[in-house]
Formats: C-alpha cells, structure tokens, sequence
C-alpha cells in the first residue's frame, strides 16, 4: 500500500509540473512546452536511474516515488503523440517529422545526461574520478 501512495504522491506532483509549464504561452505550430517538458522528464528519469544505481541506499519507495510518479506524472508521451498526429493530419508533415524525430532524440540524450550528471555529482562526493 505504501507503494502504491508513493506513486500517487510522485504522480500529483509531476502532472501538477507538467500542467503549470504547459501554462507558459510559445507561438508556433511547433508544440515546444511539451517538447521542453519531454526533455526534462528524460533527464529526471536518467538521473533517478543511475542514482538507484550508484547509491543502493535509495529505497524502492523513492525510486518509485521518483520514477514512476514524479517522471511518469510529468513526461507527456501521450501528448507528444496526439500533437505529432495532428500536424501530420494538418499536412505539416516536415514540421510533425521534427518534432516526433527531435524529441525521441532529445529524451535519449536526456536521459544519458541525468545519468552522467549523476555520475558526476558521484564522483565530486567520493572524490573518484571514476564516475
């Protein structure tokens, strides 16, 4: 039960991010908010990934928490696809390419980046150089 609230509580307050920057006005046709948002959970969930790695003292509930809830709240996958549909039925076909193509990029190298961050801020800790 108490795994099912973590996911609840991370859930809340990733979809409550992801609404308040989906807020922020940006002209064009290109959905950029949900594209920013998509970035940004792919770094969060990188980072919290190698975090569970790197420091087994994290408890399942936090990784939970983090990544099913926070990340799972916050990334927009469901909206990313209904927006690339829709410029594609629009006939913005170079424009929805982009987007679909740029963001599966993006989120891959952001969640090499939260990893390697992670990495980092490790190696700064234990004074290591292997990160």
């Amino acid at each position: 039960m108490l795994a099912v609230l973590c996911v609840g509580m991370g859930g809340f307050i990733g979809s409550v991010g992801r609404y308040l920057l989906g807020l922020v006005p940006v002209e064009g046709d290109f959905p950029l908010m949900t594209f920013i948002i998509n970035f940004a959970g792919a770094v969060l969930i990188g980072a919290v990934f190698e975090a569970a790695t790197v420091w087994p003292g994290m408890s399942d509930n936090a990784v939970l928490f983090l990544k099913t809830g926070v990340c799972g709240g916050f990334t927009t996958f469901s909206a990313f696809s209904l927006e690339t549909l829709t410029l594609l039925e629009r006939g913005k076909y170079a424009t929805g390419a982009l987007y679909a193509c740029g963001s599966v990029l993006v989120c891959l190298v952001g969640v090499a980046l939260g990893r390697l961050l992670v990495r980092g801020v490790r190696a700064a800790l234990t004074g290591s150089a292997e990160a």
